[in-house]
């Protein structure tokens, strides 16, 4: 872990949650959904990144022992 790993995380954050904003925003009427803002979209990513960062966690620690 480098020095500037927090700060690369928190705009990595930031960015993916106005990602998903944009996103969601394109693909929304498609499914007669209405479309979030950017705390919504703040939300879904956390949450996503709950579920997908054990995930990674328990994999590159299952590859380790190959």
């Amino acid at each position: 872990m480098g020095f500037f790993a927090i700060p690369t995380a928190c705009a990595g954050f930031f960015l993916s949650s106005w990602i998903t904003m944009i996103f969601w925003g394109i693909i929304a009427p498609d499914f007669n959904v209405k479309t979030i803002g950017y705390p919504m979209a703040m939300l879904i990513t956390i949450a996503v990144w709950l579920v997908i960062a054990p995930l990674a966690a328990a994999i590159a620690k299952k590859s380790k022992w190959r």
